[in-house]
């Protein structure tokens, strides 16, 4: 499966290190994390990406940062911890994992002393660390069917291993299918400006033995008309409550394409990534980037230094676009207002 690909988040002997992910395919390098502020900034600079992995760090960036406060008081303990927890929700401002994180941790604080405190939040950090292995366990599983011998799969942007805590969202059923033996290829887009796709999705699954093919963005629609592509699997960043999809800019693109040409798209996520309580796609915020990252590819100019320039990380792909929902849950299907109710945390939480 993904075991040649170097977990994105490594936690022991209440230690965090992160995978700087800005490095890869070239090396391999851990950060270790000692503070909410160390944390904030590898999530802004994309040291650590993928709505899941940035929430799991978030998590443990509060039980480093409460580290020092192991003997205070219990109110002195709650109010860094606030402190803390309101630098890293805002660290960036679409995934719907990040906040739900914070909260669930600072929420699972007891009453007591500091020691009491910090030992209920680690718990909660370890509980959300664990329930995401066993999530993108369950999402592989409803999914592995979908993935048939001879078969072609299209991704976007980087929703594997390196995403979350292993096997990844849209690339676990690729994972289970490949283990079983199934024989198909995966298409993957570059997904500019930042290259996830060729820099980590394409890099992780070559390294797992998996047939893997690069492709640019521009060449979907192709290859669909060519019938190379047989289905389409993306995670997601957020989920509203509608089914409206918040993913990597340029999904919205693929789903347009592959309603034209017949071909399934399905979303691969997590229950952490359903959010209730937007409506639709529209009361989203949509992060806008610097502009040097179209301006530049790897810090290598390729365009007039001065142009103006659009950089919205993400998109909206209306439920309408979406075959259904790879979750587990199991195979979630339209009407998604009903269906994607089912969707809650394996503890039993929404």
């Amino acid at each position: 499966m993904s075991r040649h690909v170097p977990p994105s988040i490594r936690w022991h002997d209440e230690r965090l290190e992160l995978l700087d992910q800005t490095q890869l395919p070239h090396h391999a390098t851990y950060e270790v994390q000692t503070s909410a502020e160390s944390v904030e900034s590898a999530i802004r600079a994309l040291k650590v990406r993928g709505a899941p992995a940035i929430g799991i760090a978030a998590a443990y960036g509060l039980v480093v940062a409460m580290q020092p406060y192991r003997d205070s008081s219990g109110e002195r303990f709650a109010h860094a911890l606030d402190a803390a927890a309101d630098l890293l929700r805002h660290a960036r401002p679409t995934a719907v994992n990040l906040r739900w994180a914070v909260d669930r941790v600072v929420a699972a604080q007891r009453s007591g002393d500091g020691a009491a405190r910090y030992s209920a939040i680690k718990a909660e950090a370890e509980a959300i660390h664990a329930e995401d292995r066993r999530m993108c366990r369950a999402i592989g599983a409803a999914g592995r069917a979908l993935i048939r011998d001879g078969c072609g799969v299209l991704t976007h942007c980087n929703a594997g291993a390196l995403a979350v805590s292993e096997l990844g969202t849209a690339t676990a059923p690729m994972y289970l299918a490949h283990e079983a033996g199934v024989r198909f290829r995966v298409f993957a887009g570059e997904t500019r400006p930042l290259l996830q796709g060729s820099r980590l999705t394409a890099w992780e699954l070559e390294q797992s033995g998996i047939d893997v093919t690069l492709i640019s963005d521009t060449m979907v629609a192709h290859l669909m008309a060519q019938g190379e592509i047989d289905l389409v699997i993306v995670g997601a960043d957020r989920v509203a409550r509608n089914g409206d999809v918040i993913n990597k800019i340029g999904t919205s693109m693929i789903a347009i394409v592959a309603k034209h040409f017949g071909v399934p798209f399905y979303v691969a996520c997590p229950a952490s990534t359903f959010d209730p309580d937007t409506p639709d796609g529209r009361a989203v915020a949509i992060e806008e980037r610097h502009a040097d990252e179209v301006r530049t590819v790897r810090g290598h100019a390729t365009a007039p230094p001065n142009v103006k320039v659009r950089n919205p990380a993400f998109d909206v792909t209306p439920f309408d676009f979406v075959t259904a929902f790879i979750t587990n849950a199991g195979l979630l299907e339209p009407p998604f207002e009903r269906s994607l109710r089912t969707l809650t945390m394996p503890s039993g939480r929404v």
